[in-house]
């Protein structure tokens, strides 16, 4: 897929609390979860509001995070999963402890929406706003259960769609609007240039580098030690310094999966989930995410995260629009707005 799919709204569901939530995000990572939980959500809302009679088109969807607390100790140099004691078994012995992350998280979610009733009828959409929240309230988000809204501070997080079905202008106006309303938080985007660019640096220095060392190199802090200039007159001391001056919250990320092997028929693998489907073995994709904050995007697009399975290429991946824009063209684009 070259793009974005096309959408006529955004569905925003703001301020969602979501308890114990998965943080294992994939074998190499953990934290907060991986997008294909929320891509996962998002088609099995949509199946659920197809099943209700609502004519809604799910094609992507953001996510804006407000708080998180991973379930870890806080004590000591290396951090733990806080883990739970299931009960004994039926002999009486105790149960294994498998080891589990948990996350409790403050979620605003935003559903890219294509829906020829609301284009008909916009008066429509309200009623089908609650039925859509009526169900998402039912469901589990990335493994997590969601806390029921209660209480007057609810009342000024209620869902609402935004209409993006104007010229480019009236787009932009009601994205800032919306995006603004989601502060403060922090949204994750795609940063494959920065995976691209120090792939290109540590190739420099040694030309057996592969992707995996760039990912690698990105995923931590490398520090080093610079030495006093040469130059008598210089002014520069010696002292050690890291590479992540100017990176921003750069994190490795899980983006998808690809093929291990073949695809089985339905119900010739033992034990799959679903024996009416054909499956595969896969393992996960890893990239390279950022966190920003909402008010420095300046589409939708750029939040928006959607599917790009490519089955003949053994790819089942995540893609995300986001572009880094220099701060010469944000100024352009901020005069053309005005």
């Amino acid at each position: 897929m070259s793009g974005c799919p096309e959408f006529d709204y955004l569905l925003v569901v703001p301020h969602l609390r979501v308890q114990n939530a998965n943080a294992v995000s994939s074998p190499l990572t953990h934290g907060f979860p991986s997008m294909t939980a929320f891509l996962g959500l998002m088609w099995a809302l949509e199946r659920k509001t197809r099943a209700a009679g609502l004519d809604l088109a799910f094609n992507a969807v953001g996510v804006v995070c407000h708080d998180h607390q991973e379930q870890v100790s806080d004590g000591g140099f290396v951090n733990a999963f806080r883990l739970t004691r299931n009960p004994v078994g039926k002999d009486g012995k105790t149960a294994a402890i498998v080891e589990e992350g948990r996350i409790h998280l403050e979620l605003s979610l935003v559903f890219a929406i294509y829906s020829e009733r609301w284009l008909q009828d916009p008066d429509a959409s309200a009623a089908d706003i609650a039925t859509v929240t009526k169900l998402l309230d039912a469901m589990r988000v990335a493994g997590g259960s969601l806390i029921p809204r209660s209480g007057s501070g609810w009342s000024r997080h209620k869902p609402y769609a935004i209409a993006m079905t104007g010229s480019e202008g009236d787009r932009q106006t009601q994205f800032r609007k919306a995006k603004m309303r989601m502060l403060p938080g922090f949204t994750l985007v795609a940063r494959d240039d920065l995976l691209d660019k120090r792939h290109a640096e540590l190739t420099a220095d040694n030309p057996s580098a592969s992707r995996l060392d760039a990912w690698l190199s990105l995923s931590r802090i490398n520090w080093r030690y610079e030495a006093p200039g040469a130059d008598a007159a210089s002014t520069d001391k010696a002292a050690w310094k890291h590479d992540r001056a100017g990176l921003g919250w750069v994190v490795p990320i899980p983006f998808g999966y690809g093929a291990l092997g073949p695809t089985h028929a339905p119900g010739t693998v033992t034990n799959a989930r679903d024996a009416t489907t054909p499956f595969r073995f896969v393992e996960s994709l890893y990239a390279v995410g950022e966190w920003i904050s909402p008010h420095r995007l300046h589409t939708p697009e750029q939040m928006l995260w959607y599917a790009d399975s490519r089955p003949d290429d053994d790819i089942y991946r995540c893609r995300n629009d986001f572009h880094a824009v220099p701060a010469t063209d944000v100024a352009a684009l901020i005069a053309n707005l005005e």
